[in-house]
């Protein structure tokens, strides 16, 4: 199956291959939609609090196609596709997301979930730089393991939190949701499928288009693949922030990084028994980049009062343009 799609898109044009990539990333978004709305779904059916499913299955379900395209990019023996995702996902994220989000509507802080998520988000890229740090060129297997057990015990923390708070643990169930559960299973199973075969004809596709353009790979998957892979987080920011619903942004995003490093790179990590390479330049600029831009926005969740203002949001938005020009232009 994985050669004939090597040798499907290896005969395209390069204007093809442009239009399938978007095309794919269109799909993993809507995979990824379809199963987020869905497990809602079966969860309220279930009488699972809603705040307990957006500090858990929403983000866990927006972060799928970025672990999808790293695993498959790992296997496929494209690691550079698979940190360089995982990283560039997080920088768009919190600079692009939480910035065009902030920039439409300012976004209400919930300072207590925001301080104790949000150290979490910053630990978790420290983390990542560290390990990568004492590894020096490669990111052992095992690491990705530990990543995965740290990962089960941020969802079990998270649980916890989410119970003990104060606020919105009784939930309205939504009356007008009448599917049967048999239709919902289905539907999470379209959402899964959807990501697995857009991940499997996207790598090769992005390759061979990285390999024309003279581009390397790790660029566009820190760019255009993040960005695309980014898209249900971005969706979800801005449908938040224009009904005034700016934690629920802020959280799905802060979730999202966090689970960018114990998820993607523990899941792809996981599967690489050589270990994952780090390419040099990721210490020179994407590392660099994704702390500077955590630390950021940590210090703004710090020092804003109630919420995050357009001009924070415009802040972290330029810093993600920067960034982009740079790995365009530089490398």
């Amino acid at each position: 199956m994985e050669e004939l799609i090597v040798s499907f898109v290896q005969n395209m044009p390069i204007i093809i291959l442009l239009v399938m990539i978007f095309a794919l990333l269109y799909l993993l978004g809507k995979g990824a939609d379809i199963l987020v709305d869905e497990a809602v779904a079966l969860s309220v059916k279930w009488g699972i609090p809603k705040i307990l499913i957006g500090a858990t299955i929403v983000s866990l379900g927006t972060t799928l196609p970025e672990a999808s395209v790293s695993v498959m990019a790992a296997v496929h023996g494209n690691p550079d596709l698979a940190l360089g995702n995982a990283v560039g996902s997080i920088i768009c994220d919190t600079g692009l997301i939480i910035g065009i989000a902030a920039l439409i509507s300012p976004l209400v802080l919930n300072k207590k979930l925001v301080n104790r998520q949000g150290w979490l988000q910053f630990g978790a890229g420290v983390l990542l730089v560290l390990v990568s740090l004492l590894a020096g060129s490669k990111i052992p297997q095992i690491v990705g393991f530990i990543f995965i057990v740290l990962l089960i015990a941020y969802m079990i923390v998270t649980v916890r939190w989410s119970k003990d708070s104060d606020s919105e643990i009784q939930e309205e169930i939504n009356e007008d949701d009448n599917s049967p559960i048999g239709i919902v299973l289905l539907k999470l199973v379209l959402g899964v499928a959807l990501i697995i075969i857009s991940s499997k004809v996207l790598i090769p596709t992005v390759a061979e288009t990285a390999t024309r353009a003279g581009i390397p790979e790790s660029i566009i998957a820190a760019t255009l693949v993040a960005f695309g892979t980014s898209l249900p987080e971005l969706v979800t920011a801005v449908t938040a922030a224009k009904h005034g619903h700016g934690d629920l942004a802020i959280g799905n995003v802060i979730g999202a990084d966090i689970l960018n490093v114990l998820f993607v790179v523990g899941a792809a990590g996981s599967v690489t028994p050589e270990g994952l390479p780090i390419p040099d330049y990721f210490f020179k600029l994407q590392f660099p980049v994704m702390i500077g831009i955590l630390l950021t926005f940590r210090l703004i969740t710090l020092f804003a009062k109630v919420e995050i203002k357009r001009w924070h949001g415009a802040l972290l938005l330029l810093m993600y343009l920067c960034y982009t020009i740079i790995s365009y232009v530089i490398i």
